[in-house]
């Protein structure tokens, strides 16, 4: 009965291959797309939702506010990566990206239909935490989904090239992102201080971004469709060795791969948040108290609320000082090398390893996190201070690359393939919790407890770095791991 099983297997024609092209736009075009809807969001927690959800009179509560909500998303992420690797692993990897990529789409735009805390009180906020937890689970099944579609296509000895693909689609996400909201932020300017956001902002220009993600979601759709099936998943089905629960299988027999992936993407994690959101709003918060005090006042007044400046005093800290549109364009250049050393760290992985390649730079992630104090101050010369913060911003960003860029192959590799979706979808969204969730909101802890000074936050940075160093030193060298061999054991219906 084997015998002849194992004989029409072997005489059943292979599975229909994905062109490299196909499989290239397919990773990239998708992760693009969810990484511009979350980051969309990222750029409006900072910008506008403080203001038009979370208006509790004092600066600081309403970002952290603003901020809490946007970490809510990497709660929900788990739950994202549990659903959507359980039908990744069960069913395929296509109609699991498919209903990803809509969840996050249909989520984001209605966002950018939302009443705000002005029309409907407390019930705007939570309007906006629901549709956040959405796009949280969404992105929780999107990108281990993409990473499988990239590294089990790859041609042999460029698996962890093709899957900087999907990690290409973070950098141009935020290029994106930011670029449009800079574009409609220069579209309907302040009357009287460029960088204030305007009422026509507010009422309505913040929310074009949002809905321009349904045009997106269409692209995206439009070539996910045209995928088949990977001839490695197919290869599982056909032995038998797809798993009823494969989240089960993960818990049981790879767990301990599960936490190695979740360390190894932590410093990685922490950086890019506080690269982007941390560093926005402490690049644009007001270097001093007159200044920022009267962009305060100015925002209570037309919000309607009272003003109490004792109490702003009390709680200020300083910023860099910079406008809201030069801070942005300095981030879209420092995200410009992230996007080129992303591409460029595949290469590299396949020839020496990720291993060897990611401990070598989570060292230099410890030491640049040292280096905060050194170039985040305010100097005299403010074009000293402009290019001292254009430093840190590509700094960090390479790193960023050098970092990000591996982990769609390495995190992939640690799993077999009938539990491969939910084992990295697991690593790499449980990470997002202990990084990405609270390393907006430990930052500005840390920011306000250094009286402005950002060196506890670089700490920080090199804290988590250790941990990753632990992480990729107990973890073992997955360069040389065969898909085509690695398909897990075990019948199907079993744990």
């Amino acid at each position: 009965m084997t015998q002849a099983t194992d004989s029409a297997a072997a005489a059943s024609p292979p599975a229909p291959a994905n062109p490299r092209s196909r499989v290239i736009t397919a990773s990239l075009v998708g992760t693009t797309i969810e990484f511009y809807d979350f980051y969309v969001y990222a750029t409006a927690s900072v910008l506008v939702f403080p203001l038009l959800f979370f208006p509790t009179g004092n600066d600081t509560t309403s970002l952290l506010a603003s901020f809490g909500v946007f970490g809510a998303a990497m709660v929900a992420r788990p739950l994202g990566a549990v659903i959507f690797g359980h039908f990744g692993d069960r069913f395929g990897r296509k109609a699991t990206l498919v209903a990803s990529l809509l969840t996050m789409g249909i989520a984001t735009f209605l966002i950018g239909c939302l009443p705000t805390f002005n029309d409907i009180g407390l019930w705007a906020a939570l309007l906006l935490l629901i549709l956040r937890l959405s796009q949280g689970f969404a992105l929780g099944g999107e990108w281990s989904g993409a990473a499988l579609v990239a590294t089990e296509n790859a041609p042999t000895g460029k698996r962890a090239w093709y899957g900087t693909f999907p990690q290409l689609g973070a950098p141009l996400g935020f290029i994106i992102a930011n670029s449009l909201f800079l574009t409609i932020y220069f579209l309907l300017p302040h009357p009287e201080d460029p960088a204030l956001r305007s009422d026509a902002f507010l009422a309505w220009g913040w929310r074009v971004p949002f809905l321009f993600s349904a045009v997106m979601v269409v692209i995206g759709l439009w070539v996910r469709l045209r995928l088949v099936e990977s001839s490695t998943f197919v290869k599982a089905e056909q032995k038998g060795v797809i798993r009823r629960f494969p989240v089960g299988t993960v818990l049981r027999r790879h767990w301990r791969q599960a936490i190695l992936g979740t360390f190894i993407m932590l410093a990685t994690y922490v950086l890019f948040y506080l690269m982007t959101q941390f560093t926005l709003s402490y690049g644009t918060k007001p270097a001093d108290l007159e200044t920022a005090s009267a962009a305060a006042r100015a925002a209570a007044e037309s919000s309607g609320r009272a003003f109490d400046e004792a109490a702003f005093a009390a709680q200020f800290y300083p910023g860099l000082g910079f406008g809201y549109t030069d801070f942005v364009i300095m981030q879209i250049i420092g995200v410009v090398f992230f996007g080129i050393f992303t591409l460029l760290s595949g290469p590299i992985a396949d020839a020496i390893g990720r291993r060897t390649l990611l401990m070598w730079v989570t060292a230099l992630i410890v030491v640049f996190g040292l280096s905060f104090s050194i170039f985040l101050l305010p100097a005299a010369d403010p074009l000293f201070t402009g290019a001292l913060t254009q430093a840190f911003l590509i700094f960090g960003f390479v790193l960023m690359g050098w970092s990000f860029g591996p982990m769609g192959a390495v995190l992939p590799e640690l799993f077999p393939t009938n539990v491969r979706y939910s084992g990295s979808a697991i690593a790499y969204n449980v990470s997002s919790i202990l990084g990405a969730a609270v390393a907006p909101i430990i930052a500005v802890a840390l920011w306000q407890l250094g009286d402005g000074n950002p060196w506890l936050v670089g700490v920080y940075l090199s804290a988590m770095g250790v941990l990753t160093f632990i992480a990729l030193a107990l973890a073992p060298e997955t360069k040389n791991v065969d898909y085509d061999e690695d398909l897990g054991v075990g019948a199907t219906g079993s744990l």
